[in-house]
């Protein structure tokens, strides 16, 4: 089965790629299924029901998504290919800008729109960063001049990544996505592979519960800033 990582800051437009992206395989015969990582609340999994794409939905509640993330990604593996899928994707929300869900040797995909704006690119951190493809969503809505400054953006802090544009909602550029994520190679397990960067770090008395704001309260992990 292969398996894909896609993240991307809220309303981006993952969802609507993912979808236009398995009409693609769905036309070679391929099978695909969806895992959803989200916080609170996320109905994208009803927009995959409706498509008849098996789903599955994550909510991290008060942990931090890496953290569900990473504890529950070997498990959704084992799930697709029980279901016998040829393509299993990943999706999550990079909530903080700084999460970081792309696993060594597992193709790693990152959408951001450009209407987020030019120094947004800057602003992501891991999850762009580290991807192996970009994709720039809403390019329809900005000038030319708009999409060429934040492609420029994009690969000043990610050289490496192949940047691809997709409408989300006519569906151009998800063919060509689809055929280059055909390059995916297969995996059985997730076991011993490791995430391409540390996750955030935090063990610190608002971790277990304090709400009290004051020096006296705070324990553990803290950083200050520098007055």
């Amino acid at each position: 089965m292969k398996f894909i990582t896609i993240s991307g800051p809220p309303s981006s437009g993952k969802t609507s790629v993912i979808l236009k992206v398995i009409e693609s395989y769905k036309l070679q015969n391929q099978r695909c299924g969806v895992v959803k990582f989200d916080c609170l609340l996320t109905e994208d999994d009803k927009l995959y029901e409706a498509k008849g794409i098996p789903v599955k939905k994550g909510l991290s509640g008060g942990l931090c998504p890496d953290h569900y993330f990473v504890s529950n990604v070997e498990a959704c593996v084992e799930w697709g290919i029980e279901l016998g899928l040829d393509l299993l994707i990943s999706e999550s929300a990079g909530l903080c800008n700084r999460c970081s869900p792309h696993i060594r040797g597992v193709t790693a995909v990152c959408v951001i729109d450009n209407l987020s704006g030019v120094n947004t690119p800057k602003k992501i951190g891991p999850m762009l960063k580290f991807a192996d493809i970009v994709v720039i969503t809403k390019g329809d809505i900005v000038s030319q001049a708009e999409r060429e400054v934040f492609a420029s953006r994009v690969k000043v802090v990610n050289p490496r990544a192949v940047i691809m544009h997709v409408n989300g909602i006519t569906g151009q550029g998800a063919f060509e996505l689809a055929t280059v994520l055909n390059d995916t190679e297969d995996i059985d397990t997730l076991k011993g592979k490791q995430l391409r960067f540390s996750m955030p770090a935090a063990l610190c008395s608002y971790c277990l519960g304090e709400t009290r704001i004051g020096d006296a309260y705070q324990m553990g992990n803290v950083k200050k800033m520098d007055f």
